[in-house]
């Protein structure tokens, strides 16, 4: 029968042990162990150990060091069910691994994706301007399932999305751009969207926040776009067909018809009269 012939620090861990075996007079290296295995299961020089018992609590370590990688995992922030399954894989342990591990965290209460997905979306709120039905994207992508991700985001209500999107709005008020005010409005429409905000809240918080028309600032970017189409437009058209080229590519844009006249005078049927630009 093999007998524990040393036990020894091991260097870079002092709660961990190497066990050596002895057998027909020669000594190997066994196995490894932790402090609380060594313990519980009094292991000692001298002791006799059949290769039954070894393979039993080489097993047991595995799963103990499984179980603090998962723990370490966990010590950053809080992981969904399926961040941890697919962390334990990278670390190479095997499926029956996993189950026992994640059941025990299960169990424990280190893993909880109701608690996860409500964690989430909070820090989701507080630091992104990511709406509602991306932050369930996310979760989801993340593994939770969708009654746990939409438990989550009871947090994020109505009124929140609102605030929120007031924000973006007088904001984005406040750049200068070279669309049209119309087509700015699509565009802020369209980002909200895509960051996963509500209609009904984006809707709401428009009617809340007069998304104002700068006169000057529109008036550039008439000049900027008309610009623009008039040095595409000439190489190809003149007269009254590049006015209505000029025209109808303006409207598209979303600028009002005023503005698009005032344009056609100034930059077109002057410069046919004349020559030059008034």
């Amino acid at each position: 029968m093999p007998t524990i012939s040393r036990i020894t620090t091991q260097k870079k861990n002092k709660h961990r042990f190497n066990i050596f075996i002895t057998k027909d007079g020669n000594e190997s290296y066994g196995f490894s162990v932790a402090e609380d295995t060594l313990i519980a299961e009094h292991l000692h020089k001298g002791m006799e150990i059949d290769q039954e018992t070894m393979d039993a609590l080489i097993k047991k370590d595995n799963l103990h060091k499984g179980y603090s990688l998962a723990l370490h995992f966990l010590s950053h922030r809080m992981r969904s069910t399926k961040e941890m399954y697919d962390y334990l894989v990278k670390k190479e342990l095997d499926d029956e691994q996993i189950r026992v591990i994640i059941a025990r965290l299960v169990k424990e209460k280190w893993l909880d994706d109701r608690l996860f997905a409500e964690a989430f979306v909070r820090t989701k709120i507080e630091t992104t301007s990511k709406g509602p039905l991306l932050i369930k994207k996310e979760l989801m992508e993340k593994g939770v399932s969708a009654v746990e991700a939409e438990a989550g985001l009871r947090n994020y209500t109505f009124d929140k999305q609102v605030e929120k999107i007031s924000k973006l709005i007088i904001k984005k008020q406040n750049q200068r751009s070279k669309a049209s005010h119309k087509q700015q409005i699509n565009k802020v429409k369209q980002s909200l969207l895509q960051k996963g905000f509500t209609q009904d809240a984006i809707s709401e918080a428009f009617s809340n926040n007069s998304y104002d028309k700068d006169e000057e600032n529109e008036w550039d970017a008439v000049v900027y776009q008309g610009e623009k189409l008039l040095r595409k437009h000439q190489r190809k058209w003149t007269g009254f067909e590049l006015e209505q080229k000029v025209k109808a590519s303006l409207y598209q844009k979303g600028f009002a018809f005023d503005d698009i006249e005032k344009f056609i005078d100034i930059y077109i049927k002057n410069e046919d009269d004349s020559g030059t630009k008034e």
